[in-house]
């Protein structure tokens, strides 16, 4: 494997991580998106799935084999031991698809955007860090808008999660996102052209 550069992209759950990236993704950086390598390992049959059901109930998988998120993401947000063994099964699936990916393409630079960067170990891989937070209320609407969930769902997800001051401790840069998208995006450029 050639040595690739690789910035980590995390934070939590409404900052904007998403929009960081689709600015990092437009300047033409190889990405690997954990989210998208999640879902993959999820697919119909796959052994990641028969794993996550044996731990959190064969009923998470619906009818046409696909995963019932909903129920599953309810199960695993309850408690945050509940998280922590989701987090142990799926994790290292996560990394073989980050391994695979820095195998194949071969990338000299790579922007690794995880939610779950510290948990899953993935932040040792990583040159940089970057980690996109907002104040709590901010999020709490965000989340509420973007997935169409109640406030108590929303706080189930924020509970589950680092804190901000883990984030702010173990970052090389942090984003901070309680204003509006062309900040957020003039925050990102910055990084992105004292990195790249």
């Amino acid at each position: 494997m050639n040595r690739c550069r690789i910035i980590g992209l995390t934070g939590q759950s409404g900052a904007g991580k998403s929009t960081v990236l689709s600015c990092f993704e437009s300047r033409g950086v190889c990405v690997f998106n954990s989210d998208l390598a999640v879902k993959r390992i999820y697919e119909s049959g796959s052994v990641c799935l028969k794993a996550v059901a044996a731990e959190f109930g064969e009923d998470i998988i619906n009818p046409d084999k696909s995963l019932n998120r909903a129920l599953l993401a309810q199960r695993a947000f309850a408690s945050r031991e509940n998280t922590e063994r989701l987090n142990s099964i799926v994790h290292p699936f996560v990394t073989t698809e980050l391994l695979k990916l820095l195998k194949e393409q071969k990338p000299s630079v790579l922007i690794c955007d995880a939610p779950q960067l510290f948990e899953s170990g993935i932040y040792v891989l990583c040159d940089y860090i970057i980690s996109v937070v907002a104040d709590e209320s901010i999020r709490l609407e965000r989340i509420c808008a973007r997935d169409g969930i109640s406030r108590e769902q929303a706080m189930l997800r924020i509970n589950a999660q680092l804190s901000e001051s883990f984030f702010r401790e173990n970052s090389d840069f942090v984003i901070e996102n309680n204003s509006d998208e062309k900040s957020l995006l003039d925050r990102a450029k910055g990084i992105f052209d004292k990195l790249i």
